[in-house]
């Protein structure tokens, strides 16, 4: 176990696992003990962030492929939601493995009530919310998420890196945050979407999501801050 003294100053880094930095001791600890998998927790226990047996991270999006795997074992045809901000890869996996994957906006709120409108068994977010309603009750508890990991890892003669080693690589950026002040943010975000939707396929069900030959680029405003979140992934580095 690594900080798990309650201390409100945060002596060693903040408790949000979607921060790369905030996850390095968990990353040297897994390779130096030679440990199967990492797991880090965000203050109020309902975000996780997982490192895989050789120390690299596995986001919120990876996550989802591999429980939506392990449930469609059991539920073939399930439904899953996540937002726009997840991989290609996330989408493209759940549906080759027989899984009915839908994008949807940012914000738990608005997941939930999708996953009842869709009757979806899992939903989650690149923040590493996971919302189980398959065997739980459909919403974010990292220490169910957890626990559903663990069983998945000791269930199978494959390491974790393993399990996720067929999937194409990508090269991805992980959140860029860029201040915009509250009253402009929206309007950017609809300039930028009537601008590029002139040549390109756009998906507005949250901000932009622009679609390339080989990839996507996404601008969408924070619902709860003075931010564009943007982030980047294509099939190779150029």
């Amino acid at each position: 176990q690594l900080y798990c003294q309650m201390d409100g100053r945060f002596p060693h880094h903040h408790p949000d696992p979607t921060v790369e930095a905030n996850l390095r001791d968990l990353q040297s600890t897994v390779q130096t003990k030679g440990l199967d998998l990492g797991i880090a927790f965000d203050g109020d226990a309902d975000r996780l962030g997982v490192v895989d047996n050789t120390g690299r991270i596995i986001w919120g999006d990876m996550l989802m492929v591999l429980f939506a795997t392990h449930i469609l074992q059991f539920h073939p045809g399930a439904t899953f939601i996540s937002e726009v901000k997840g991989s290609m890869n996330l989408y493209r996996e759940i549906e080759k493995r027989g899984g009915r994957p839908i994008m949807w906006k940012t914000g738990h709120s608005l997941i939930k009530a999708k996953m009842r409108e869709e009757g979806a068994l899992l939903a989650g977010e690149m923040s590493g919310h996971m919302f189980f309603a398959d065997r739980y009750f459909g919403y974010d508890d990292a220490l169910y998420a957890a626990c559903r990991l663990l069983e998945i890892v000791a269930g199978s003669a494959q390491s974790l890196s393993e399990m996720l080693s067929d999937i194409p690589p990508t090269v991805v950026t992980p959140e860029i945050r860029v201040q915009c002040d509250d009253d402009k943010k929206f309007a950017v975000v609809d300039r930028i979407k009537q601008h590029l939707q002139r040549t390109h396929t756009v998906i507005d069900i949250d901000g932009a999501r622009v679609l390339f030959p080989n990839g996507w680029g996404l601008v969408r405003a924070s619902n709860t801050q003075d931010l564009l979140v943007l982030r980047f992934e294509a099939s190779d580095e150029e």
